[in-house]
């Protein structure tokens, strides 16, 4: 179902982080943006381990943020989702797809692509030029399963970001499902997920903007609901993303409400009074009463301070 009231039951947010590393000020921004929605709303705030990428993860980092998050005060609901023990409900999922003929085999390698391909995708890869739509070239054996997109362009309304439309068919071709060393991609596990765990709201930062699209047209041909979606601004410091990548520092939970009110002024949203030494119980009483996502700047990349 897509909205909420304050009343609606059936809300619920959540927050994903990978495991790669510990939790940064980006990271933080999408947890508080998420939590104070959920809450606001009078729903449920739900915490997901988005592991299924497991070469990548980092021993002890999901505890590390666990951690962290507790220690700022945050509550989640309900039992703590783990993608890595999940790969059973990926596969079923997958071989739905498989049944319909939405999902078929590929052979191509990633010089193939890169020397086929005509278009850089939306999210900096390479549009898929098809080559295995129609069938397997002769000889060749499946490497990856993708997804067939429609030729029409897949249009949503986000909340913070405001309309938006994506051809999925020329800004980013058939999407992989099973990659072709046999981990689920995340858009198949993420979609599954959300249906499973009745996610009806999504507040994330909008540097996965561009994979919205991929994630609506895979509910659609898994026919569950669509979530409504939010996409924060995210934190950039001397021109570049705070990520992992970009060696931003973890937060330290210490700095309890301080911490917490450079968030908040960074989504745009107003200040208690001494907010900085306000206990961490009223600090969030006081946020979640005066959260309006409509302060939050509709843009895609904001600098930090």
């Amino acid at each position: 179902m897509t909205g909420f009231t304050a009343r609606e039951p059936r809300y619920r947010g959540r927050f994903a982080p990978s495991p790669t590393g510990r939790l940064h000020f980006g990271s933080l921004l999408a947890a508080v943006g998420s939590y104070l929605d959920a809450r606001a709303a009078g729903g449920e705030w739900l915490l997901r381990i988005e592991d299924v990428d497991e070469p990548r993860s980092v021993a002890g980092a999901a505890d590390d943020i666990r951690h962290t998050l507790a220690a700022l005060g945050f509550a989640w609901d309900g039992e703590l989702l783990v993608q890595s023990r999940r790969k059973d409900r990926y596969r079923a999922a997958l071989e739905r797809l498989q049944a319909s003929g939405d999902a078929y085999p590929c052979a191509c390698s990633r010089s193939e692509i890169a020397a086929a391909a005509v278009a850089e995708a939306v999210d900096g890869g390479l549009v898929y030029p098809g080559t295995c739509r129609n069938g397997l070239p002769a000889g060749r054996s499946a490497r990856a399963w993708r997804l067939r997109v429609p030729a029409a362009p897949i249009a949503f309304a986000d909340r913070v970001q405001g309309p938006q439309s994506q051809d999925l068919e020329r800004e980013v071709g058939d999407f992989v499902l099973l990659r072709a060393d046999g981990l689920f991609a995340y858009q198949l596990a993420v979609v599954v997920d959300d249906a499973e765990q009745g996610v009806n709201a999504i507040v994330r930062g909008a540097d996965l903007l561009a994979s919205t699209p991929r994630q609506i047209w895979l509910q659609q041909r898994l026919g569950v609901a669509t979530p409504s979606y939010a996409h924060l601004p995210v934190a950039t410091a001397g021109g570049q993303k705070l990520s992992k990548q970009t060696r931003a520092p973890a937060v330290d939970p210490a700095g309890g409400s301080a911490l917490l009110a450079t968030v908040l002024a960074f989504l745009g949203q107003p200040l208690p009074a001494d907010a900085a030494r306000l206990p961490l119980p009223e600090f969030w009483q006081w946020a979640i009463a005066h959260w309006a996502m409509a302060r939050v700047p509709a843009v895609r990349t904001l600098a930090l301070d």
